[in-house]
């Protein structure tokens, strides 16, 4: 076991003294501090240019004083970089339906087509994927002005490089402003100013969008369900009259809707319904 120990402690001490020769060589090849094992000629600069001479960004890009690692961001000059533009063009399609929902004539449309369908009492007819497509296609035609506006004053010049990404948005953002704005009640929008504590001139500009989007929802649904009322009017006198016949026939134990659902079914084909229903709703929004 000694022998072993003492091996060891030798094959140490014959390590550092190779070690101490083989760095004592290496020094010995070296030339007034320049190390001659090196590839090239140590005398000619290894940079282009000296440091503080570059006077223009290209001039910059050519200077090379050392091996160190140079990232110069050069995206759009400001703007904002291709992966950041994607990812926010992802985020805003996800969001894209609410946007849909809630900044447009969709909420109104839809509910009222829902009133209008749980009047004539038909249950699945038309089926809620018609009721939604032609919710969707009217909102497209009523949207199309605010929609053009906003397509020629932001996203255009957003494209041509006229404008910076915030200003894209702030100009998108305003055709839409207007057209809820139209929609909305006044009491609606100090109901909320109110909550919110914020001091309100009258006026538009002055209208925080997280105050305007909220009023402009309580407007529509106020507004819908008013047209969903008038719209079930007719139809609950047909009922009442089908029920009068009913009881005076004797006939108590017979749904009064059954019978009453075929003619409130003829009312609506031979009053055109479907055209004065969405004549009216288009006409509702001051296009």
């Amino acid at each position: 076991m000694k022998r072993f120990f003492k091996s060891i402690c030798l094959l140490l001490v014959v390590g550092i003294l190779f070690m101490q020769g083989g760095s004592s060589s290496y020094a010995s090849h070296l030339d007034n501090g320049v190390d001659s094992h090196l590839t090239g000629d140590t005398e000619d600069r290894t940079y282009i240019d000296d440091a503080g001479t570059a006077e223009t960004p290209e001039d910059l890009k050519e200077l090379n004083i050392s091996n160190d690692l140079t990232i110069t961001y050069n995206d759009g000059n400001g703007q904002l970089s291709g992966s950041l533009r994607i990812l926010l063009t992802l985020t805003l399609i996800a969001i894209a339906p609410l946007l849909l929902l809630m900044l447009t004539c969709y909420t109104r449309i839809i509910i009222v087509l829902h009133f209008t369908r749980a009047a004539l009492n038909t249950n699945t007819a038309p089926p809620n994927q018609v009721l939604i497509g032609i919710a969707l296609f009217l909102t497209f035609f009523i949207m199309n002005p605010t929609l053009t506006k906003a397509y020629n004053e932001a996203v255009l010049p957003l494209d041509r490089g006229e404008i910076t990404q915030e200003q894209a948005i702030v100009r998108g953002i305003e055709p839409f402003r207007d057209f809820m704005y139209g929609q909305t009640q006044t009491k609606d929008v100090e109901l909320f100013m109110q909550i919110a504590e914020v001091e309100w001139d009258g006026a538009l500009e002055t209208i925080p969008n997280y105050i305007l989007i909220p009023s402009f929802i309580i407007s529509e649904l106020r507004a819908a369900f008013i047209i969903g009322f008038i719209i079930y009017i007719p139809f609950i006198v047909i009922d009442m009259i089908v029920a009068s016949v009913l009881m005076s026939m004797g006939m108590m134990m017979l749904p009064p809707t059954t019978i009453s659902m075929p003619f409130k079914i003829l009312l609506f084909v031979l009053a055109d319904g479907w055209n004065l229903i969405i004549g009216s709703l288009v006409s509702s929004f001051n296009r």
